[in-house]
């Protein structure tokens, strides 16, 4: 494990993370005063947000502000508007949230709008961002990312598919299985939503392999994580349906980027989850400095990227640095 992944991990166990003093003197005395904090939903069981805070602390460290990041250690939307409505109370310099539940969360972020705290979303937020006020929105459209992996796996040959939804009530995951719906349904496929715990990935594989032993006919796979896709791998590998049904997923761990390059998974849609909390930090801070937000209203888009058996092994060097 790097000095990066450590950091963040503790950023997840913790829920909190500060970084001061930026490389070469770079930070300002302005800059040293500021203080950010980033509430997420993410939780420290997955990988994909070790790689978000690792793209926080280094934008941090590198422009010399103080950053801290809170997260629920499940997926709880109480817990969470709880984490925003308190940090929304301390008046920070500027809020970067997620926004998997407008519903749920829309009032702490107005609330932190009305009291003139700006703030931006990233990774999930791309539906309501602009109704509820905030300055931008950085990360993928989920929509067409999931409508991008139905048109491959259709491609592919797949016209009956399960899309594996690890966190049922996440918004942008429901927008990943519509999108997908979509496509295969425009080339006379269908598609079946198979709800898994992220928490459980024994479950979660049983529950993969009694979809696949239930009869009903499955050529086609769309995991929405990590959390889904490495428990759907090993129920493949177990079913002897590996290589047999179309499997793409969303995002990367050390599994599926393995799974990707020996051509047992067809591709992996890549957010670039770095990139989204990084420049979720660094846009910030320049809108703090110049009252400018990058992007002209438009939402700041950090994928979709396909990773696949070509580009792999290049991906998976970055991976290995915290930063894929």
């Amino acid at each position: 494990m790097t000095g990066i992944q450590r950091r963040a991990a503790a950023v997840a166990i913790f829920g909190l993370a500060a970084a001061g003093c930026a490389a070469g003197g770079a930070g300002s005395n302005e800059r040293s005063a500021m203080r950010i904090v980033a509430v997420t939903h993410g939780q420290s069981s997955d990988p994909f947000w070790s790689i978000v805070a690792n793209g926080i602390a280094d934008a941090a460290h590198e422009l010399g502000v103080r950053v801290e990041y809170q997260a629920p250690t499940s997926f709880d939307m109480v817990r969470m508007n709880q984490l925003l409505e308190a940090a929304v109370a301390s008046r920070p310099s500027g809020l970067v949230v997620t926004i998997p539940d407008a519903d749920a969360l829309g009032g702490a972020i107005r609330a932190a709008v009305a009291a003139g705290i700006p703030v931006l979303s990233i990774n999930s937020g791309a539906e309501s961002w602009r109704e509820l006020g905030l300055l931008a929105h950085i990360g993928q459209t989920e929509y067409e990312s999931g409508y991008a992996g139905g048109e491959r796996l259709v491609a592919a040959g797949a016209r009956n598919v399960l899309c594996v939804n690890h966190e049922v009530g996440n918004l942008a995951l429901d927008e990943r299985c519509r999108g997908l719906r979509d496509a295969v349904e425009a080339a006379g496929g269908a598609v079946r939503t198979l709800a898994v715990d992220l928490a459980d990935p024994d479950d979660a594989q049983q529950r993969v392999r009694n979809a696949l032993a239930s009869g009903e006919p499955v050529d086609g796979i769309l995991t929405l994580g990590p959390g889904g896709a490495v428990p759907t791998l090993h129920a493949l590998r177990a079913a002897g349906q590996l290589g047999r049904i179309a499997f793409g997923t969303f995002d990367l761990d050390a599994q599926i980027l393995e799974a990707v390059a020996a051509g047992d998974v067809l591709f992996a849609i890549d957010q670039q989850p770095y990139l989204q909390g990084y420049l979720g930090i660094v846009s910030m801070v320049k809108y703090l400095e110049t009252g400018a937000i990058a992007g002209g209203g438009e939402i700041i888009r950090t994928g979709p990227a396909f990773v696949t058996r070509e580009n792999a092994a290049s991906v998976t060097e970055l991976a290995a640095r915290g930063i894929r």
